[in-house]
């Protein structure tokens, strides 16, 4: 066996003439991220599978829409403090760990306030099942966000074994759980709190695994946590718009709509999801290269993954028919709509200049993206939607993705 890893090692050194890429870390680090994605992916899938086949579309569609809300209240927990974690460790500064989860969780209670004040609005209406699942996730928002800090600090480590190992775990228990709870109950607020209350233990377990298993140094950048607090604020049009369309879907045809629209979108979204492994992989890399070595670089890389990507879209689209039969047979007239948003992975490179603004903190771009596609997407979820339902939802999709692509690479070009 060690024979073997020796020749393989001397393959990917020699290899890496031709490639232009470090292929050792590649190989290293993409196996663990591979490997993890590819599990979430179909641990992601076979709860979507449970949920579409084991409960009607109506409640189906009403747990998607307190998720897409509960997605919208967790702004105050500073997503961005996770990527702000990522680079600083990536740099050696270990000691911004506990610093940045202290910011999270003191930020988070805000979130849980934001649900509490949702809930009793949704209960003075007359909606208990809103009012009560609100209420609900209120108790678990700052800590299932704020835990899973763990994460970034072992892909700042280039760890990606035990990043992904954690992953894995926490991923099919999880999974494991709410499918074991759909089959006993189709009671939404039982659903609700076996999610939020196993993905909240599971993420402390390996919280306190991490802090446990590690002696942190004391080097902090005295950028980090500002550094974080202002990604988070970039990252907050974000979160609307990855939820604002299940929303307007809600309130202009229904909880059934979103049901639908989310099978739709499920097996692209999958697929997509795979191909996170690449700026995952990237980004500790990006943190320590200049921006001129990235303008060299990184065109070459997304042309390779449009290459990549192109047949997998094509095979997508043939075969989307019978997976659809076979997975949700209860939806198989939705299909078209599917197809359609296939089209959006198109757009994936997009991901490799996005990460190359995010590593060199080009505070700049970012803010410039963050302000320029956010409205563009609304406005069009607010004139397709109405008029054209689903099918407007995908189109404003495809939109932004078309919009997007365009903008973070000529800011990128002009990084």
């Amino acid at each position: 066996m060690l024979n073997l890893k020796e020749k393989i090692y001397k393959v990917l050194k020699r290899s890496q003439k031709y490639t232009q890429t470090d292929m050792v870390y590649l190989a290293k680090g993409g196996f663990w991220l591979g490997l993890g994605q590819t599990i979430t992916s179909l641990a992601a899938l076979a709860l979507t599978f449970a949920f579409a086949n084991l409960l009607s579309a109506k409640t189906f569609g009403t747990y998607r829409y307190v998720l897409s809300v509960a997605g919208i209240l967790a702004i105050p927990t500073l997503s961005g403090m996770n990527t702000a974690l990522l680079q600083a460790v990536a740099r050696g500064k270990e000691g911004s760990f506990i610093p940045i989860l202290k910011t999270k969780l003191k930020w988070g209670t805000l979130a849980s306030l934001g649900s509490i004040i949702t809930g009793g609005y949704y209960l003075l209406q007359g909606n208990n099942t809103l009012g009560f699942a609100f209420l609900i996730i209120s108790l678990f928002l700052p800590l299932i966000n704020s835990f899973i800090i763990y994460e970034s600090f072992w892909g700042g480590k280039k760890r990606f074994d035990i990043q992904n190992k954690y992953r894995i775990i926490t991923h099919i228990l999880a999974t494991c759980i709410v499918i074991l709870t759909l089959i006993f109950t189709k009671n939404i607020f039982i659903i609700l709190l076996a999610y939020f209350s196993s993905w909240t233990v599971l993420h402390f377990i390996f919280l306190g695994l991490t802090m446990k298993k590690v002696n942190f140094n004391k080097e902090q950048d005295e950028k980090t946590i500002p550094y974080g607090k202002h990604l988070s604020l970039l990252s907050i049009m974000g979160k609307v718009d990855n939820n604002l369309d299940k929303i307007i879907l809600w309130h202009f045809l229904g909880p059934a709509s979103i049901a639908i629209y989310f099978i739709a979108l499920a097996l692209p979204l999958k697929i997509k999801d795979v191909f996170k492994v690449i700026p995952g992989l990237a980004m500790p890399k990006f943190s320590q290269r200049t921006s001129e070595e990235l303008k060299k670089t990184v065109p070459k890389r997304m042309l390779q993954m449009l290459v990549i990507i192109t047949p997998i879209i094509v095979l997508y689209i043939i075969l989307a028919p019978f997976i659809f039969k076979l997975l949700f047979p209860k939806y198989l007239q939705f299909v078209a709509y599917s197809q359609v948003y296939a089209l959006a992975l198109f757009a994936v490179p997009r991901s490799l200049a996005g990460t190359s603004l995010s590593a060199k903190m080009k505070t700049k771009s970012l803010w410039i993206s963050n302000l320029v596609l956010p409205p563009i997407y609304i406005l069009s979820l607010f004139i397709l939607v109405p008029q054209f339902g689903i099918w407007g939802a995908i189109s404003a999709l495809l939109i932004l993705e078309a919009i997007t692509f365009s903008l973070q690479f000529y800011l990128f070009k002009k990084m």
